[in-house]
């Protein structure tokens, strides 16, 4: 019995010590996320006591040698990239993932699936070097543009730079569905693209929706190849849809200007401003994801 208790009670103060570093893991990662909306707050507070939160926030110009600064050109742009970048991430991704999870056999998925797990461990500035090298160019010689750099390079390249994850999440999220629905339906004699159609997607909206959403997140915060490829100019194309133009996202603004600004000037304090925005938008999509995922789950039962 003494041997007996004494390893209950060792395995009780390890259970215990996993506890309390499980617990330790949750809590830092909270106090971090603290410490930099403390920190981002602090840094671009005076950006906004000084030039307004309007004016900074819809300023239609961006000019950093004139102290002039309004982030409706960075809006405009990462929205236009971020839309067009999504179309094609999910009319590639989404596709794939469905015949990986549903129409590929044993061998085309020996083959596909590790090449797709390849992209994925492709650094971005990679991906950038290889726009500059190749999309740039194209782009340039073929429509007529003064220069490849533009906003529509850009989409082009975070569209494929992100297929690998979106296609991951979805293909595990359809690979979850119980098989039961899927032989349901084909017994019922619905044919296998129906059957993929009106019973395994909805049933997998959930996780299908969180991949499209967490992309949005990763496509909004990219930062070198997106440098690399637009020109990195902050201005409002005219028209506003022109994703011809050169551009600048939130990420390239303060990625490009960060390293010759001077510390503690208003230019200085306007580049945590748009880093505050960006953490704030990205914090926002998150929270909508979980929102739409549940809801969805709840109409579709999700799994």
């Amino acid at each position: 019995m003494g041997l007996l208790g004494a390893g209950r009670l060792g395995r009780t103060f390890s259970e215990r010590i996993i506890e309390a570093l499980l617990f330790l893991s949750a809590a830092t990662s909270i106090i971090v996320t603290i410490l930099i909306f403390y920190f981002l707050v602090r840094e671009c507070l005076p950006a906004f006591l000084e030039i307004g939160v309007f004016q900074l926030l819809i300023g239609q110009k961006w000019h950093a040698a004139g102290n002039i600064f309004g982030m409706a050109p960075l809006i405009v742009n990462s929205l236009l990239v971020t839309v067009l970048a999504l179309f094609i991430n999910i009319s590639i991704g989404l596709p794939l993932a469905i015949y990986l999870a549903e129409l590929a056999g044993p061998r085309e998925r020996s083959v596909l699936k590790p090449a797709i797990e390849l992209l994925a461990g492709v650094p971005s500035i990679v991906y950038g070097l290889l726009g500059i090298l190749i999309l740039v160019s194209y782009l340039q010689d073929h429509f007529d543009m003064l220069s490849g750099r533009s906003m529509l390079a850009g989409s082009i390249l975070l569209g494929i730079m992100f297929i690998p994850p979106i296609t991951t999440i979805c293909e595990d999220a359809l690979r979850a569905v119980p098989k039961e629905f899927k032989e349901g339906s084909l017994a019922l004699g619905a044919t296998s693209w129906q059957t993929i159609r009106y019973v395994i997607l909805p049933a997998a909206a959930s996780g299908v929706t969180a991949a499209i959403l967490l992309n949005v997140g990763r496509i909004v915060g990219e930062t070198m190849a997106v440098l690399l490829v637009m020109g990195n100019i902050a201005r409002i194309p005219n028209p506003f849809f022109d994703v011809f133009e050169q551009g600048a996202t939130f990420p390239s603004v303060i990625a490009g200007e960060m390293g010759e600004v001077a510390r503690g000037s208003l230019h200085y304090h306007a580049l945590f401003a748009v880093g505050f925005v960006l953490l704030v938008m990205v914090t926002f999509l998150s929270l909508m994801a979980d929102l739409v995922r549940a809801r969805i789950q709840r109409k579709f039962g999700g799994y």
